[in-house]
């Protein structure tokens, strides 16, 4: 799997409005070995830097900005087809999910709690440094034939996750915005595996587990949910359901990879 072993190769464009806390980061990224680094202050000034140059950029931003969230920053760089599959990075002290799930369903790459230490902080940029970097042919030969149908009401969590799928070499890709669509798709078509989210309208993800496994001709086929539901009570009960694997939002490529693996080898 070609993954970058030296941090070195990145570029970070930090959004920091506190000169303090952007010096700290700024030590902490050049201790990593990462000498390219610029700094703004701004979520518009993030995008006008992104928009004049994003190859190989990382994004690494507080959650607090002057001018909006770095929630909303991250959902502008989604919807830009120049920005959308760029690495971000979110730093912050807030655990109100109802803040964080943007974030969490934009494909972000981590969310680093603050206060960070420098290995917390690393693990993050190995993270989006695996993301840039995806594996070789000859490492994906065994998924290419593979059909999966991605579930999730989040357009940017789908993309998210078909762009990590497309760079496995999986080509054969259906989407469902939630669980009673999908039921439709399953009905009209064959599929290796479904990645599905928790909570979606309509029907969630529990209950399209559950029709899976008791009443499509494809009880089988391997399940792996993909969310930022953080109720233990509900997650048990999809378990209970039937799910080959669950992942938390955001998650890491590597994660993705090794679980969509697990899952097809029982």
């Amino acid at each position: 799997m070609a993954l970058t072993t030296s941090l070195a190769d990145l570029s970070v464009l930090l959004v920091e409005p506190s000169q303090m806390q952007a010096n700290l980061v700024t030590r902490m990224l050049q201790h990593q070995g990462i000498d390219r680094v610029a700094v703004v202050a701004t979520g518009g000034e993030a995008l006008d830097c992104l928009r004049l140059e994003s190859a190989g950029m990382v994004v690494v931003s507080s959650l607090y900005l002057p001018d909006m969230a770095g929630t909303d920053l991250v959902v502008a760089m989604r919807a830009d087809p120049d920005l959308d599959s760029l690495p971000f990075i979110l730093l912050s002290s807030e655990t109100r999910p109802q803040v964080l799930d943007p974030v969490r369903q934009s494909g972000a790459c981590c969310i680093v709690p603050k206060p960070f230490t420098e290995q917390q902080l690393s693990r993050a940029l190995y993270s989006a440094a695996d993301y840039l970097n995806p594996p070789e042919d000859g490492d994906t030969a065994d998924l290419h034939g593979l059909r999966v149908l991605v579930v999730d009401d989040s357009l940017a969590s789908r993309h998210h996750l078909r762009r990590l799928l497309e760079q496995l070499g999986i080509e054969q890709i259906i989407e469902a915005s939630d669980g009673k669509q999908a039921v439709s798709v399953l009905q009209e078509s064959m599929f290796d595996l479904v990645i599905t989210d928790y909570n979606m309208p309509e029907m969630d993800g529990r209950e399209l587990t559950e029709y899976i496994r008791t009443e499509s001709w494809q009880a089988e086929v391997p399940i792996l949910m993909v969310t930022s539901e953080q109720n233990m009570g509900r997650l048990a009960a999809v378990e209970r359901a039937g799910v080959s694997a669950i992942c938390d939002k955001p998650f890491e490529a590597s994660s993705i990879r090794r679980l969509i693996s697990d899952a097809l080898q029982q």
